[in-house]
């Protein structure tokens, strides 16, 4: 059975979300390593097409009851996409919560192949750089703050400067947490929790790459909030993904492989929230239907050997082509 309630609660904060999120990654820019990203998007790529396309994704969203929204400084426009909906249905702060992340810059000037797309930087200059750039796109909806793709090889959690910046932060009432990536999640994490000051870890965690499970139950035991980002293996674990086990225990289940895929992440108890990274208003139906899929032991079991070794899973993915 999918995890229960529907709503819920993240973080020391109580910041109030729901089991599914949304994640705006594939919403704010042209390009995108999701498979088939560009079908999704139509064949008009102009700003006000993106626009509106992620507007009627995020009123699929808040019409079906999503409430946490997830963004970041590198997702193209994607924060003024989520800016300017918000004002379009005149959401008050709190109406919904809202998450971004700082620490990569986006560089892609809105083409689908600039190498490089993003530009990552940790710096306590570039969170004082872009903490102004969000808020001044999402004022007071701004609720968690998150380090991108933070890494033990970064540093950035042994950073004074960006810790007590992110403490300036947290003293006026933003929560502050961290991303992860890499097959080292797991060590980043727990880094984490020994630096303290954090509210929230997101990690990616699947069917193919579960290696972080164990230090992101630690992480929960310990009062963090977890969010679950890439639950779909950037489609992989999705019907354009091919994968004859989780296929045959979908028809068995009677959804669709991305909504099995997403009832798994929602059976962990550690897992506050799994982000749909949809291109459209119909991916985002087919993964919310995970909210009825009844996952069972012999789904756990069928699937289990699906798991990669972390190195091999990230080479995938860094391989993935945009779009």
């Amino acid at each position: 059975m999918p995890a229960e309630p529907w709503e819920r609660t993240l973080g020391p904060a109580g910041l109030p979300v729901t089991a599914i999120g949304l994640g705006l990654a594939a919403l704010g820019r042209p390009g995108y390593l999701n498979l088939g990203h560009g079908e999704d998007l139509g064949s008009d790529r102009s700003v006000a097409a993106l626009e509106r396309h992620a507007h009627a994704v995020l009123d699929t969203a808040y019409d079906e009851g999503v409430r946490y929204f997830d963004a970041a400084r590198s997702y193209g426009r994607a924060e003024a996409f989520l800016a300017s909906w918000l004002r379009e249905r005149e959401l008050a702060p709190g109406a919904v919560t809202v998450g971004s992340k700082w620490g990569y810059t986006y560089t892609a000037g809105w083409q689908v192949d600039a190498d490089p797309p993003e530009v990552k930087d940790l710096s306590v200059d570039t969170f004082r750089r872009q903490v102004g750039e969000t808020r001044e796109l999402l004022g007071e909806h701004l609720a968690l703050y998150q380090i991108h793709s933070a890494t033990v090889e970064s540093g950035v959690l042994e950073d004074p400067a960006v810790l007590d910046a992110l403490e300036e932060l947290r003293a006026e009432g933003v929560s502050v947490g961290l991303t992860t990536t890499g097959p080292d999640q797991a060590q980043t994490i727990e880094r984490a929790l020994a630096a303290g000051g954090f509210d929230t870890v997101q990690s990616t965690w699947n069917l193919l790459e579960p290696s972080a499970g164990r230090a992101l139950a630690e992480a929960h035991d310990e009062g963090l909030g977890v969010i679950v980002k890439e639950a779909l293996a950037n489609g992989r674990l999705t019907g354009r993904g091919g994968n004859r086990e989780l296929e045959e225990v979908a028809r068995r289940l009677g959804a669709s492989p991305d909504a099995v895929a997403l009832a798994a992440v929602l059976a962990q108890p550690w897992a506050d929230v799994v982000l749909s990274g949809a291109g459209s208003a119909e991916q985002l139906m087919s993964n919310l239907a995970a909210r009825e899929v009844r996952w069972d032991d012999e789904a756990a079991e069928a699937l289990a050997g699906l798991a990669e070794e972390p190195e091999a899973y990230w080479q995938t993915r860094s391989g993935l082509a945009w779009n």
